[in-house]
């Protein structure tokens, strides 16, 4: 059967939340955001390893408790995109997932995102299971969109039927996503676009706004409040 792994990028900077330190690191109910990220994996029975992936000159990790996760795996090997921490992080665990001939799933997940549900979790999970591909979490656009002249005016309005908010996790087998990153360079902002570039199409499960990614102070409230209730 296959296992289910979780890697999370962490070696980003997060400079639009305009803090002296690298978001993931902010606190949220006295831990920092990562923590409640990781957490929504331990506690979940189907994931067997959670992989973090931090730069080598990552200074902050260490001055946290970690000792709540049993699954945890710190791999100090982050990039300098998002695409070059995941790509790295699959090498650094192939050993346990299976290498470049194993079908076990990996499930790509923001550091910024700490809201994630055991019920969103559970349906990407069931969903995906027996998928060819795998799939994202997404939520269907809601709002009108318009597209801006360079003096931050209206130039059009775009029709939002058919587009999707891409979210994490992103789940697909570890041999496909490696081989993906790969081929695509780091200029992928998630890891669906790579698979797309594979010349695949993969499925999206409908997720909700409550899976939150904190990109701008504003947004540190929204999850503290989300939050509020399941910080223990």
């Amino acid at each position: 059967m296959s296992q289910y792994f979780a890697l999370l990028p962490a070696a980003g900077v997060g400079a639009r939340m305009g803090a002296e330190h690298p978001k993931q690191y902010l606190l949220i109910h006295g831990r920092p955001m990562i923590w409640h990220a990781i957490r929504a994996f331990e506690r979940h029975p189907a994931i067997s390893r959670t992989y973090v992936v931090i730069s080598k000159q990552d200074g902050w990790w260490d001055g946290f408790d970690w000792s709540a996760f049993s699954k945890l795996v710190v791999l100090r090997c982050g990039g300098e995109t998002r695409a070059e921490s995941v790509l790295n992080g699959l090498r650094a665990c192939a050993p346990e997932t299976g290498g470049v001939l194993g079908d076990d799933w990996m499930l790509v997940h923001d550091a910024a995102r700490p809201c994630l549900s055991p019920t969103l979790l559970d349906k990407l999970l069931a969903e995906l299971e027996t998928d060819p591909v795998g799939g994202i979490l997404a939520a269907p656009v809601s709002d009108t969109l318009k597209r801006q002249t360079e003096t931050g005016r209206i130039a059009a309005t775009v029709p939002r039927a058919g587009l999707w908010g891409a979210q994490t996790p992103q789940m697909f087998r570890h041999a496909t996503l490696l081989q993906a990153l790969e081929k695509a360079g780091s200029a992928v902002t998630d890891e669906a676009s790579a698979i797309e570039a594979l010349g695949m199409a993969p499925k999206l499960v409908e997720s909700d706004l409550t899976n939150l990614k904190v990109t701008y102070p504003r947004d540190l409230d929204v999850a503290t409040w989300l939050l509020a209730s399941d910080s223990n």
